[in-house]
């Protein structure tokens, strides 16, 4: 019992000791903590009073600065306003000095003002007294004198008018050339266009627009292998049954056009199958060129023709001038020379051979910047002509000097075969249209009864009144109408211009 007594004893006796052990220890851990706290309180409080006094100084220089420079600025005002001051003031002074001379200048205007007015006045006074002493001398009024003048000046300005308008008839005349190379380019100018769409498009008729997709392909694919066989653009659009074909060079254009005919006959249209009748027909139409020069030379019975230019006379066949097929212009050509020739005593198969071959120059396979008569001409040498024959040819538009009679003829035969009506293209209704023009030009004048556009729109018979215009008058309508349809209007060649006066005195016998 004692034993378990003193154990209890000697444990609380333990668990005190460790308690006030443990007591101590926390207490003097709390001093040190308290320490620290202290400690690291004072380092926060120096660190914020450090920071506080540096932005404190960066405050104080940022004012600083900022007051320097609204200083700096407010100093710089002041400058340019004392400069505009000085400116203004020297410009006050300067703009006092320009009255005070405008106002000198004024009255010494004034004074003169004055004498010129006086002087007026004498010179008035002189004038009536010279005009009353030429009326006592001439027995006429000064409203008959100035009417008399009026008729001289007239009759004297009308005169020296004429003259003057001859003059300037004469140094057109002179410069007619470079004129009509100015009005050429002007006329291509204005229908080069239109000219492009007309001879520059083919097209293909089809019996239905199903067609039309067959040709386009499974994306286009077939159209494309057509336009890069060919070398034409092929434009499918909402005209019905047919596909327009847009070529500067018309024979491949109608290699085209015969490829798209055979390809829809057959019915088999995919690339491979293009190619191969693009290419068979290329070398069909080049075997039917070549035909179609050598039946052109049989027919003409011209021998012993270079093969390149047989063939370049098939070419022809698939050319146009001015809506005039080339190869039955040549043709035509070749044919008249012949007659012409055989008239003249000259040789009719040089004749013949320069006719067939005077626009050669227009289907080279190259395109040189020379006109055709010259290109034509070099090919002629180049392929063996002779020298006559190629001297008609670079001659026929006069771009070379005539050395033999066959280059007149050829020539004259060229100007016949495009002149022949019905040869070349003319829209009917701008030629009505132009007759109408005509006529309606010369009515517009005062004295005009009627007027007629003969010789197809080349003559103009103009009908006036004898009442209202004299024979004087007669030859300046005829001048003013021509130069009105010169000035308004657009023609071939040249309008004559006829005004007829006619006096009739009829009476009857009862």
């Amino acid at each position: 019992m004692d034993i378990v007594i003193n154990i209890f004893l000697g444990s609380l006796v333990g668990v005190v000791i460790t308690s006030l052990i443990h007591r101590f220890v926390l207490r003097s851990k709390t001093k040190k903590l308290i320490a620290d706290a202290e400690k690291e309180g004072e380092n926060i409080k120096k660190t914020k009073y450090l920071e506080a006094k540096e932005r404190f100084l960066k405050l104080k220089s940022d004012h600083e600065r900022s007051i320097k420079e609204k200083d700096r600025k407010l100093q710089s005002s002041e400058d340019r306003n004392r400069n505009r001051e000085k400116n203004l003031q020297q410009k006050t002074e300067e703009l006092k000095r320009r009255e005070k001379g405008i106002e000198r200048l004024k009255s010494d205007y004034d004074s003169k003002i004055k004498n010129i007015q006086a002087k007026n006045d004498e010179l008035n006074k002189l004038q009536e007294q010279r005009v009353d002493e030429l009326s006592k001398i001439s027995d006429m009024s000064v409203q008959e004198a100035r009417k008399k003048l009026l008729d001289a000046l007239t009759d004297e300005v009308k005169t020296s008018a004429m003259i003057q308008s001859k003059e300037i008839i004469e140094e057109a005349k002179l410069n007619a050339n470079n004129e009509a190379k100015k009005i050429v380019i002007q006329s291509i100018q204005r229908v080069a266009t239109e000219q492009a769409i007309e001879n520059a498009v083919s097209i293909f008729n089809i019996e239905s627009d199903e067609i039309k997709g067959r040709i386009i392909g499974r994306e286009g694919r077939n159209i494309r292998a057509i336009e890069a066989a060919t070398g034409v653009e092929i434009i499918v659009d909402d005209t019905p049954e047919a596909i327009i074909l847009s070529c500067f060079d018309p024979i491949r254009r109608e290699i085209a056009r015969l490829s798209l005919h055979q390809l829809v006959t057959d019915g088999r249209i995919h690339p491979a199958r293009i190619e191969e009748v693009v290419s068979k027909t290329k070398k069909n139409l080049d075997e039917e060129i070549s035909e179609t020069g050598k039946r052109a030379c049989i027919d003409l019975g011209i021998h012993n023709l270079n093969p390149e230019l047989i063939r370049m006379v098939g070419r022809m066949k698939y050319r146009s001038s001015y809506g005039q097929n080339l190869l039955k212009h040549s043709r035509e050509v070749a044919n008249l020379s012949a007659i012409m020739a055989s008239e003249l005593g000259l040789n009719v198969k040089l004749a013949k051979r320069a006719g067939l071959l005077h626009d050669i120059g227009k289907v080279p396979d190259e395109e040189p910047e020379l006109p055709h008569a010259l290109l034509g001409m070099k090919l002629a040498q180049k392929y063996g002509e002779k020298e006559v024959v190629c001297n008609a040819i670079g001659a026929h538009h006069d771009e070379i000097e005539m050395t033999s009679l066959i280059s007149p003829i050829v020539q004259v035969c060229d100007a016949i075969s495009g002149a022949r009506p019905g040869a070349r293209r003319e829209i009917v209704d701008a030629y009505i249209k132009r007759l109408k023009e005509l006529e309606s030009l010369a009515l517009s004048y005062n004295g005009v009864s009627s007027a007629y556009a003969i010789q197809a729109g080349r003559e103009l018979r103009v009908m006036v009144e004898s009442s209202k215009v004299s024979d004087k008058k007669s030859d300046e309508l005829s001048f003013a109408i021509s130069q009105k349809i010169q000035t308004e209007m657009t023609y071939p060649g040249q309008v004559k211009v006829t005004v007829i006066r006619e006096k009739r005195a009829v009476n009857y016998a009862k």
